[in-house]
């Protein structure tokens, strides 16, 4: 019994240590520290006084912004992969989201803490009374429980309803499109842009439902 779990201890470090010396092995943690280089320029930024005359402004649009483009990045790994016909690019999908969420958060955060200083009346009436306000805080709370339940454990536990539930990802890109839209008041061409892309990247789905 001592050699044959000698054995399966063996087979399954070898296995480990091919599965990172893998190009999969590899382009993950190049992915994990490519989408947290956004993060520390703006730590460095902060620390260096290089966000001008109003930090609190910029670092509000960096984080809206590598949000918005982070989360069109994890919705194009689908369309990437049928486009390849490779799995591969699913393999990152779901860290992708996370860090999508993560840059959220930091927007969001900046907006309670370092706009308004946790003034609840201040932030409820923005909420009711702004539309790009209530967008964007209807697509944080959309993905909150989409990040909570992005584990393995939880899609396990969840079955056919994990993909039913991350598919709400749709509504938090239109209200993310919306809330820059919004925001921007038409003086801007970026939203526009981050809206083309959106749709664009809806294309496939669209197709898929009409299909059904």
């Amino acid at each position: 019994m001592n050699t044959q779990s000698a054995t399966l201890n063996t087979s399954t470090t070898r296995k480990a240590s091919a599965n990172r010396m893998s190009p999969a092995g590899i382009i993950k943690p190049l992915v994990f520290v490519l989408l947290l280089t956004p993060f520390l320029w703006l730590v460095y930024a902060l620390f260096t006084a290089q966000l001008g005359q109003n930090p609190i402004e910029a670092i509000t649009d960096f984080t809206g912004e590598w949000a918005f483009r982070i989360l069109l990045l994890s919705l194009a790994m689908t369309p990437l992969r049928q486009l390849l016909k490779r799995p591969w690019p699913t393999r990152y999908r779901r860290m992708i989201g996370l860090y999508a969420f993560f840059y959220v958060c930091l927007h969001f955060l900046t907006y309670l803490v370092l706009d308004n200083q946790l003034d609840m009346s201040i932030i409820i009436s923005d909420i009711l009374d702004r539309p790009y306000i209530t967008a964007g805080t209807v697509g944080l709370l959309i993905m909150i429980p989409l990040a909570l339940t992005s584990t393995k454990g939880m899609m396990k536990r969840l079955g056919k309803r994990w993909k039913s539930l991350h598919q709400w990802v749709y509504l938090a890109g239109a209200a993310a499109s919306l809330h820059y839209i919004w925001l921007a008041k038409g003086d801007r061409l970026e939203p526009f842009v981050y809206l083309a892309v959106f749709l664009l990247l809806m294309v496939p789905r669209f197709k898929k439902w009409l299909a059904r």
